[in-house]
């Protein structure tokens, strides 16, 4: 009797908003993976920082893959539940990566951003030393997990380069013919388009509800 393949090994995305997370979440889409994002979406962020990592565990036993917050900063305890997961940390310059974050949130306050930055820096906007700090702490803190397992950790900087060639052949998953996806850029949050996915996305799984969690 032949036997069952082995299932593939989670997929976790943890690295912060506006490193490329959304083209990440297209890439592993594309190559068949059911992708979680937001969790605890209406959270405040002292009940983010009491429950944010049960509920992440929670909803990944229902999907192959995960990335946008807060699943980043559960990654300790994602690696502990869920031994041979594959962890791929997106990073990007910091001073392009705070110029747009503070673009796309300017003074906008929200819990999420203050369970990750401090509840005395709810919003980008005059908090870039902060925010700066917190991305170089989390990415070392990452690194330093990781280290010596290079076949658990990717570090994938889109912006410099890094597409199919660096993700399939970490994932064990053939290449796509189609160029690398592009996503969520600022000229594409005006289009009609991005529009009208984000709300789709939102209707039917890709942000996870308090409620279904």
């Amino acid at each position: 009797m032949a036997t069952a393949p082995a299932p593939r090994p989670k997929v976790f995305c943890i690295g912060f908003q506006k490193t490329g997370t959304t083209s990440l979440f297209a890439a592993l889409e594309r190559l068949g993976y059911r992708t979680a994002a937001v969790v605890g979406r209406g959270f405040s962020a002292e009940r983010l920082a009491a429950e944010g990592a049960s509920a992440c565990i929670k909803a990944a036993r229902d999907f192959d893959a995960a990335q946008d917050m807060p699943w980043p900063i559960f990654f300790r305890e994602l690696d502990a539940a869920f031994p041979g997961s594959k962890f791929i940390l997106t990073v990007r310059d910091p001073e392009s990566w705070f110029a747009s974050i503070e673009g796309h949130f300017g003074a906008h306050e929200s819990e999420m951003q203050a369970f990750v930055y401090g509840r005395d820096a709810p919003a980008p906007a005059g908090n870039k030393a902060r925010y700066l700090e917190t991305l170089r702490r989390h990415e070392a803190a990452v690194r330093a997990h990781f280290a010596g397992r290079p076949h658990d950790l990717l570090v994938m900087d889109l912006e410099a380069g890094d597409g199919w060639n660096a993700l399939c052949p970490f994932l064990g998953a053939p290449t796509p013919a189609e160029p690398f996806p592009t996503r969520n850029k600022a000229a594409d949050r005006k289009t009609l388009s991005f529009r009208v996915r984000r709300k789709v996305g939102r209707l039917f799984g890709r942000y996870l509800a308090p409620e279904r969690i």
